[in-house]
């Protein structure tokens, strides 16, 4: 569960912008809400929906926590003298300022030096926070933190802080003593703590390397075509998700009984069994739509079973209005649902703002200079829940519409 997330000079987002996902323990909306942690006082919305004109910023956000996952995960892994791929706001004024992230989320009250995160276990809130700096024409770490807030102490801890010279100040409670020398000598400007230190098999670190991993998502730094052959790879060496996206196919009714892929002399083919038909219809002959269903899935199925976070851009594309809400549905569910998996998507249809309630809907909007704002329901005064978010969107009365002419 992502609790919040800021953003500053990065890509369109050019001040500092706040996306925060908590809920009061005031509000009863139980389906839509997860505990922030067992015996937390507040809970977490299970969906964070973007909606705005296009080119209004929906995809930077998304992509500022695509981003950051990566940097934790595999930034160990990158060329020693490589750049990270992280635009500032297009300015040259913000060029040489440098991009801020800070993400806080739950995590485990004790850390063990060989840690196992248990979700129903004592958790506490963390906070993660990431400076990158423009060196000699490359995009590097300036300053990185993690802290956390034990509730033994409610005070907030040091679990590492690196500054600009790369010295690294570690609390006792992450368990780096006999990985200290080693990670001075090997730690490299554009790889983050957490990846360096996972590969000196340092327990903690490991732990939050597998919880970045749980991030799912059709992100690319860049925008990208699916390859359907690896897609159809993925779901042959797969067969429990082969197995769940054939069950939900037939709950969404695209009309399809079922999906199977066989070897072709080309790689996978797959081929689906339709009500009323008698032959099966190759991948090919598909709608859009479902092929852009099956793309996703995996992305959905892995949050889902992991208790992870789906960041879906464009969600909606090609997607009938009608499905959306069952998707949305799968992360409401405690059935389908069990771990509390959350989904950040963005979002074209605004009829889904009809599914949605006010702690899930943020906008997004441009000003004049191309800065992108982002602002949830819930700060503009006077939204009730019963309202018609829809027709009060279409009306131009919360902003973040196109302007036409």
């Amino acid at each position: 569960m992502i609790l919040d997330l800021e953003i500053e000079n990065f890509m369109s987002v050019r001040d500092p912008q706040r996306i925060d996902l908590t809920v009061g323990a005031a509000v009863d909306d139980s389906d839509r809400v997860a505990p922030a942690w067992p015996g937390a006082a507040g809970g977490v919305s299970k969906v964070a929906a973007f909606f705005g004109p296009n080119a209004s910023g929906k995809s930077t956000v998304l992509r500022a926590l695509w981003f950051l996952a990566a940097f934790v995960k595999d930034s160990f892994q990158l060329p020693p003298d490589a750049s990270l791929h992280c635009e500032t706001f297009g300015d040259c004024a913000n060029e040489v300022k440098p991009t801020r992230f800070s993400i806080s989320f739950p995590g485990p009250e004790v850390i063990l030096e060989q840690p196992s995160f248990d979700p129903n276990g004592a958790c506490c809130r963390y906070n993660y926070e990431l400076l990158l700096t423009r060196k000699e024409g490359r995009r590097v770490v300036l300053s990185e933190s993690l802290h956390y807030w034990p509730t033994m102490t409610k005070r907030k801890t040091r679990l590492f802080e690196r500054g600009p010279t790369g010295e690294v100040a570690v609390g006792k409670e992450f368990h780096v003593s006999k990985h200290r020398a080693v990670l001075k000598s090997i730690l490299r400007d554009n790889a983050s703590v957490v990846s360096t230190l996972a590969q000196l098999d340092h327990g903690p670190s490991q732990m939050f390397r597998r919880a970045a991993g749980q991030i799912f998502s059709n992100m690319f730094m860049e925008k990208a075509v699916v390859d359907e052959t690896a897609m159809l790879r993925y779901y042959q060496a797969n067969p429990q998700v082969l197995a769940a996206v054939n069950n939900d196919l037939k709950r969404i009714d695209l009309g399809i009984r079922s999906m199977s892929i066989q070897l072709g002399p080309a790689g996978p083919v797959a081929a689906f069994e339709h009500e009323g038909l008698s032959k099966a219809i190759p991948l090919n002959l598909e709608s859009h739509g479902t092929r852009q269903f099956l793309q996703i899935y995996p992305w959905i199925r892995g949050a889902l079973d992991s208790g992870g976070i789906a960041i879906l851009d464009e969600m909606d594309a090609a997607i009938h209005p009608h499905v959306l809400p069952e998707i949305l549905r799968w992360f409401y569910s405690s059935k389908s649902n069990p771990h509390g998996a959350q989904l950040w998507m963005s979002c074209q249809n605004a009829t889904l703002l009809e599914e949605l309630s006010k702690e899930e809907i943020f906008f997004c909007e441009k000003d004049r200079a191309g800065a992108t704002s982002v602002y949830g329901l819930r700060e503009i005064a006077g939204v009730r829940r019963v309202d018609n978010f829809y027709r009060k969107y279409m009306s131009g009365t919360y902003g973040a519409v196109p302007t036409i002419g």
